[in-house]
């Protein structure tokens, strides 16, 4: 009977990750990167990976079926909230399928889904001017 050897090489040709799995160390690595405070914001914020828009999330961003969103920021941002608002659930939804099909290289990806949370967390701030999000480096 042969002897198994610590470190053989079945331990070094590991299958590679799930797709999910990989796409959820970018997200990871993205939020991790996002200096305070505004890292501080992301508490208050579920991220929600899901694999494609709904139709009606498309509807309602005024999109048609045949384009699609990477990103989307449901709640209230913060400049709105008052003292008779009710919480609602704030949410930012990443689209894990149309990045992957739109940005095949890891790092590429890696780059779209930072911008895409940095995108929909400047929602979260209140920040929707697209010349100050070009000038923070956003859009």
């Amino acid at each position: 009977m042969p002897k198994r050897r610590r470190g053989s090489r079945t331990a070094l040709h590991r299958p590679p990750a799930p797709r999910h799995e990989r796409f959820e160390r970018h997200v990871d690595r993205a939020v991790a990167a996002i200096p305070m405070p505004f890292r501080a914001a992301l508490d208050e914020i579920a991220l929600v990976i899901a694999d494609e828009p709904t139709p009606e999330q498309l509807r309602e961003n005024g999109l048609g079926p045949d384009e699609t969103l990477y990103g989307l920021y449901e709640g209230v941002p913060l400049d709105e909230w008052g003292g008779d608002f009710i919480p609602v659930p704030t949410r930012i939804l990443l689209f894990r399928l149309p990045l992957e099909e739109d940005f095949p290289h890891p790092d590429d990806l890696a780059d779209e889904v930072r911008i895409t949370i940095l995108h929909e967390l400047a929602h979260h701030l209140g920040i929707e001017d697209e010349e100050r999000l070009i000038q923070l480096g956003i859009d």
